[in-house]
């Protein structure tokens, strides 16, 4: 399944809201973290009170994040496989050889005070 297709079937759960794109693109953005919040709460709770961490939650709160994900960026007015698309674009541009610690610390947007990601 690609992300367009993806996107696709995610909206026809999203049809029913009936609200306009900034409230749509407010949907989408709160319930990216509370859903990313769900997912940093399975791994805390593994990592630091002795629970199990358990894959098939973690997966399941990940397809939520997917479904949010999807909404939000309808309601920009973008597809799934273009934001994959650019945001692959941004890492080979960053880090054309693979992931470089020094090319983290020394971004040009860190270094010239710009834009901080």
């Amino acid at each position: 399944m690609t992300g367009n297709e993806y996107q696709k079937a995610a909206l026809r759960t999203a049809s029913g809201m009936n609200y306009e794109h900034h409230g749509m693109l407010m949907n989408g953005a709160l319930g990216l973290c509370g859903e990313s919040g769900e997912v940093a709460d399975i791994v805390k709770k593994a990592t630091f009170q002795g629970h199990q961490l358990n894959a098939a939650h973690i997966a399941e709160e990940l397809g939520d994040v997917a479904w949010y994900l999807a909404i939000a960026a309808k309601a920009i007015g973008y597809d799934l496989d273009t934001i994959f698309e650019m945001n692959v674009e941004k890492l080979m541009a960053r880090y054309p050889d693979g992931f470089d610690s020094n090319r983290s610390i020394h971004r040009p947007e860190y270094e010239g005070g710009g834009n901080h990601e």
